[in-house]
C-alpha cells in the first residue's frame, strides 16, 4: 500500500503543477488584454489619453509626451511626483516631425524558415 500512496502523491503534485501553470497563463492573458495592471507600467492608450513618447533621463526619471483630448503635455515623472513641464497646442503638435514607423517584424515562422534555409545552404 505505501507504493499506491506514493503514486497518488505524485499524481496530485502533477495535477497541482498543471493547474498552477494554467492559472498563470490565464492571468497573463487577462493582464495583457487590459494592457497591464497600471501599477507595473504605463498603458499606451486609454481612450482620451495617449502616451505619445517616453524618454528615460536616469534611474526612475522619465520625460513623457502625453495627449489628452486635443491638448498635449510634456511631463516629468519621478517616483515622488509628476510635473507638467510644458503644454502645447494642437497647431504646435502638428508642426512636430513624425517619428519613423518601425519596420514590420517577420513572423516566427518566416524567421525560422530563413534560418533553416541558411543552414541547408552550408
Amino acid at each position: 500500500m505505501p507504493e499506491l500512496s506514493l503514486w497518488l502523491s505524485l499524481l496530485w503534485m502533477v495535477i497541482c503543477v498543471v493547474l498552477i501553470a494554467g492559472l498563470a497563463y490565464c492571468f497573463t492573458k487577462y493582464v495583457a488584454s487590459r494592457k497591464g495592471l497600471g501599477v507595473f507600467g504605463f498603458p499606451q492608450d486609454t481612450g482620451m489619453m495617449k502616451v505619445l513618447a517616453r524618454m528615460t533621463l536616469g534611474k526612475e526619471q522619465l520625460l513623457m509626451l502625453v495627449q489628452v483630448g486635443e491638448r498635449y503635455f510634456l511631463l516629468g515623472v519621478t517616483p515622488a511626483e509628476i510635473s507638467t513641464l510644458a503644454e502645447f497646442t494642437q497647431e504646435e503638435a502638428a508642426a512636430w516631425p513624425q517619428p519613423p514607423q518601425p519596420a514590420a517584424l517577420p513572423s516566427f515562422r518566416e524567421s525560422l524558415n530563413k534560418v533553416l534555409q541558411q543552414k541547408r545552404q552550408r
